[in-house]
């Protein structure tokens, strides 16, 4: 039978390679060579009798039965980890963490309330947050490196595998320094844009597509300098030292709003409004600390928290 020959090491070079689009990528995240992960690659197609994987341009491209595959290898991987897990002990406590993928925005907005309220309720678990592209961060839930993500809702087709809970509605804003010459009288935003640099979602991101469109839609195809990041530091203390506008998700910069250090450009972006909630896995068996844990996100997102 196919299934039993099938191991481990197949499973965690096709995930590795469907995640970083490149055998020798993926080779060196697993330390190994990469004629080791095409060979063990072959392997695994050999065992289900299809191809997997698939030459695009100089990266390689998961195939559609691939994909097809992909969730089930994502599954198996996971449950093997858990199994361990449960087995594995540090003293007397498993403290195998929690790991939380959360968009900057809501590493800005939710995750200190969150992280806050959860703390107090003593459970002993250990918590991981890291912080990324909703796409790389649904990745790393597929296979298995993240619990959860916190973040905005992607695409139907990259959902397969997963449930979406809905938290809040949070919409990208055109952000500028308190004294930017954008915000004199009468200023024509789009008109005078190209004058300032512009730092932007990454064409990766969930929102870039809607503001893409919002520029086409005000007679633009594009910045004319143009500065793409998810680092809300950097996006802090660039704006600090410039006359850049920022367009990013309000969440992150609502402190510096509030404060008056930054300002919200008069453009309306209620076009670019759409659902931030918690991602996880159709296969997830939550304990009571992450039971608990979800709890406090969603009590954290609440509006006036």
């Amino acid at each position: 039978m196919a299934e039993s020959r099938i191991r481990f090491r197949h499973l965690q070079a096709f995930l590795e390679v469907a995640r970083q689009g490149s055998v020798a990528r993926a080779a060196d995240f697993l330390h190994v060579s990469a004629p080791a992960v095409t060979k063990t690659l072959r392997e695994l197609e050999e065992a289900l009798g299809v191809a997997v994987v698939e030459r695009d341009g100089r990266g390689i491209r998961v195939t559609r039965l691939g994909e097809i595959f992909l969730s089930h290898a994502g599954s198996a991987i996971t449950a093997l980890k858990r199994g361990v897990d449960s087995v594995r002990q540090d003293g007397a406590i498993n403290r195998h963490p929690i790991r939380i993928g959360a968009l900057p925005t809501v590493s800005a907005k939710v995750m200190p309330k969150a992280m806050s309220l959860f703390l107090g309720e003593n459970t002993g678990a250990a918590i991981k947050i890291v912080t990324g592209e909703n796409a790389v961060l649904l990745e790393q839930l597929r296979t298995g490196a993240l619990d959860l993500v916190v973040g905005r809702l992607a695409a139907p087709e990259n959902m397969t595998g997963f449930f979406f809970e809905h938290l809040y509605s949070e919409q990208v804003l055109f952000v500028v320094r308190a004294g930017h010459p954008l915000l004199e009288p009468g200023a024509d935003i789009f008109a005078r844009l190209d004058e300032f640099p512009v730092l932007m979602p990454t064409r990766e991101s969930v929102i870039r597509p809607f503001v893409d469109r919002l520029f086409i839609t005000n007679g633009m195809t594009a910045p004319a300098t143009e500065i793409e990041t998810v680092s809300d530091s950097f996006g802090r203390s660039f704006m600090r030292q410039s006359n850049a506008v920022w367009i990013i998700s309000a969440g992150v910069v609502a402190n510096e709003i509030a404060s008056g250090a930054f300002v919200a450009l008069p453009v309306d972006t209620e076009e670019t409004k759409g659902p931030v909630g918690l991602t996880m896995r159709t296969d997830t068996a939550p304990s009571p600390a992450f039971t608990i844990l979800l709890q406090t996100i969603r009590e954290a997102a609440r509006p006036g928290k």
